[in-house]
């Protein structure tokens, strides 16, 4: 698996046959069809394994002020996406353009329990619409962010996820001139 995941984050899945899978793992061709099937399972299995570990760190440490459980969260995302960089950049940028069937399930659910995470941690019950799509751009600035830096590395990652923190505030800050109970809502978290 981690064979496979640094494969497909470094080339796009249709460029990476199972041969190269099984080179890299130092496995036979025939054991890696035995356990996946063919590349596309495997594919799947990989980015389902990325997206597993992605978000059993991200679960919620509980007890904090929702600023500070962010920061905290945004910490254990970094900490992963520096761990399993590989496995990091596969979910979120290999794969098919269109991003259909199975791949696109795996992101668009990892997506969608990074909100609602979020939107537990900030104490929202139902967002109104300009919340809601505040919180969605975050969270695509946030993948935006981790694969700049890992690309890159020329920002210190403490400077990085305190940045992404104020993004959030100011977002929310944007967002408040045109809903109330955004307003409320950032009053209540700073």
């Amino acid at each position: 698996m981690a064979a496979a995941l640094e494969l497909f984050s470094r080339r796009d899945a249709e460029d990476v046959s199972i041969d190269d899978v099984a080179s890299a793992a130092g496995a036979s061709r025939a054991l890696v069809y035995h356990y996946f099937g063919g590349k596309q399972e495997l594919y799947v299995a990989a980015l389902r394994s990325a997206a597993e570990q992605l978000e059993s760190r991200l679960r919620p440490q509980g007890g904090g002020r929702p600023l500070d459980e962010l920061a905290s969260g945004l910490r254990r995302y970094f900490d992963f996406v520096e761990e399993h960089a590989a496995g990091f950049a596969a979910l979120l940028r290999g794969g098919p353009a269109n991003r259909a069937g199975e791949v696109g399930e795996i992101v668009d659910g990892v997506r969608q329990r990074l909100f609602r995470m979020i939107q537990k941690q900030m104490r929202v019950e139902e967002p109104t619409p300009l919340l809601r799509i505040t919180l969605r751009s975050w969270i695509a600035s946030v993948e935006t962010a981790g694969l700049d830096w890992l690309e890159h590395r020329d920002v210190e990652r403490a400077t990085l996820e305190r940045m992404l923190v104020d993004h959030m505030v100011a977002l929310l800050g944007v967002a408040a001139a045109h809903d109330a109970s955004v307003e409320l809502l950032l009053n209540d978290l700073t």
